[in-house]
This record gives C-alpha cells, structure tokens and sequence, in this order.
C-alpha cells in the first residue's frame, strides 16, 4: 500500500513517515509550500523547512516531492483572512488551510502520484467508521483545525501520532536520529509565525485611527491604530495604563471604527453564556437531535465545555453553555463534540 506523507519540515511529520515506513509500507514524503517570503537575511524559511524534509527522507530512505501551493493559498485562505479582518472579525486561517491546501491540493496531488493513502502529522485520530477522534494527549490534542473536512477526505487519511503524546514523538525522533528530532514548534499563525502582528499586517491593509472607549460609561480613554488590530480578550497593545488593574479589548464596533475596554481579567463584560454560529459543516451528517446536548470548544487547547445546541431554520444555529464563557470572539471557530468525536463547527458570531 502507498501512502505518502505530508511534511511541513518538522519533527511531527516525520516521525509519522518513520513510523510508516517501519510498519512496512510503500512511503514517500510530499512538501507542501503554501507561503513564498524572505527573512531579513534574504532565506526564504519555505526552502529551509524543504531543505529539512530532503533530510529526513533521505534518512528514511524513502522518495521526496514537493507541491507549490503558494497561488492557491493566497487566493483561498491569505485574501478570505484578510477580508474577514476588514470586516472586524478575528478569523482562524489553519481550519482554512486544512481544508483548502492539505486536504484538496495535497490529497488531489498525492493521487495522482498513486497514493492509497495520505498521512499528515496531525494530533488526531480516526475510528473504523472514519470519524475524527481528539487526538490522546489533550494538550496536542488537533481536531479543533480539521473539523471543516469532510469524512471522504478522511477514508483515505491516516494520522500516525494520533495516540503520542508530544514528548513520545520527540523521544522516537531521537532514538531514529532523525535531523528535525530537536527542531522548535511552528507557533502562531503560520504566514506570521512570531513576527509582530500589527507590523506584517500593515503591508497589506490600510488602518485608520480610532478611539478606545470604556465599555460601561462609553468614557474615551485613548485612541488605537485600527480596529483589525484587536481582538476580544487582548491585553497588550493599547497604550493604557494607569491605577488599577489591567486593560482588556471587551468588544469593537468596525462602522464606528471604537474598540471598547474594561478592567481586569474576570471583568463582567468579557463573559457571555450564548453565542450564534453560521457557516455550519459536519464531517458527518449533521445531528439529527434539535436542540442536542453536547460540548464544545471555541478555541484550540480549550477544555470541552457542556453547552445546547438549537438549529435555525436559516441555516445558522444558537448556542448555549452550561457555564459564560470567557472572550468569545467573532470570526473564530466554534467545534462540537460528543464524547471524543469531532461532530463539526461553525463560525461565531454574538447574539445581538
């Protein structure tokens, strides 16, 4: 059986292609170069992950292509992640760009080239039935990310680390000697990484001034350099300081260009119990139950939380958790759960 692997260049896929190619199978291994840009030394990072991944095959002794991608990610996730910031949403580009490049461009690719299967190194698992399962460490846990693929994408997938805990795929790397055994973890949003926010997004959109406002009495208290910047729940950033305890963003209103803040980490205005979520997808058929009890996060590494689940008939739906929850924000992702299955998700979006 063939099955090739995608390899972003890091220790997680490729311990995924060394635990393949140890159970016997036909493995190769594909880079997927979905971004195009040069550090301040003039290295593209794309050339160096690549450069990583010819390593690792050729330490495993398995077959090495790469796909360009770099059109296809600009036009289906880069220009939606900046559309939704000019419409004042704090959006998630990894869910688009799991199911737009790895699991349409890379999975259409790897069939051509007469995969069986494709495998990525992904925290998550699948059962006999092709359901997405949280992967068995809770802290790696990343079904959050896939929960807008569909389950026929998932037939022909395979998840190799699934049940690993991080520190078990680096002791597997290092024992193999792989060259990736001690690299560092990707953080952040991918096409950022660890670069300031404010300053990359700056290249591509325009931001006007605006004023910071306390929530409760609607007091200006500053100004900011434009609302796309903030997000609800962000701390830093806002030039406020002052007695007291710390500043958060509490809300934005993007048509009168304010951001609103309040004081303290646990301030009222930061909870809220109901949400709504558009744009629904189910890896399966959806429930059947309306309303149905089940859980779920509204960001990646949160603990599942009891909620209510009502559809509507436009399509959208109404949720209510147990307990409020804290910094729900607009653009981001909403992923229900029964048990360990990943039923879907949706978009969020706040009651009015």
């Amino acid at each position: 059986m063939k099955i090739i692997v995608g390899m972003s260049g890091g220790v997680d896929s490729s311990v995924s292609a060394l635990l393949l190619k140890n159970q016997g199978y036909d493995v190769s291994g594909l880079f997927i170069k979905s971004w195009e840009e040069t550090d301040n030394n003039g290295v593209c990072k794309a050339s160096k992950d690549f450069e990583d991944v010819v390593r690792v095959c050729d330490q495993l002794q398995i077959p090495c292509y790469s796909l360009n991608l770099v059109d296809d990610y600009q036009e289906r996730v880069f220009q939606e992640f900046l559309s939704d910031l000019k419409a004042g949403l704090t959006p998630n580009p990894d869910i688009l760009c799991n199911r737009e490049i790895k699991f349409k461009g890379f999975f259409e690719k790897a069939k051509t080239l007469g995969a069986d299967f494709i495998a990525t190194g992904h925290y998550c698992r699948l059962n006999a039935e092709h359901r997405l399962l949280k992967g068995l460490d809770p802290e790696k846990d990343q079904s959050y990310f896939l929960y807008a693929v569909k389950a026929k994408a998932f037939e022909s997938t395979l998840f190799p680390i699934g049940h690993l805990k991080k520190s078990e795929v680096r002791k597997i790397a290092k024992e193999a000697n792989l060259v990736t055994a001690e690299k560092k973890d990707s953080t952040g949003i991918c096409f950022i990484g660890k670069r300031d926010f404010k300053g990359f997004l700056s290249k591509y959109l325009g931001y006007q001034e605006g004023l910071l406002k306390r929530f409760s009495t609607q007091e200006i208290v500053g100004k900011h350099d434009g609302a796309a910047y903030y997000t609800i729940g962000q701390r830093h950033g806002m030039g406020l300081g002052g007695e007291g305890e710390p500043w958060y963003v509490v809300g934005k209103n993007i048509g009168l260009n304010e951001i609103y803040v309040e004081r303290g980490a646990d301030h009222p205005a930061l909870f809220a119990s109901t949400l709504k979520a558009s744009n629904l997808t189910w890896t399966h058929d959806p429930p059947k139950e309306n309303p149905i009890t089940l859980t779920a996060k509204i960001r990646y590494r949160q603990q599942c939380q009891p909620c209510t689940l009502s559809f509507s008939s436009n399509g959208s739906a109404s949720v209510t958790f147990e307990m409020p929850q804290r910094a729900i924000t607009p653009g981001q992702s909403i992923v229900f759960y029964q048990d360990d299955i990943c039923l879907g998700g949706g978009r969020i979006y706040l009651d009015d």
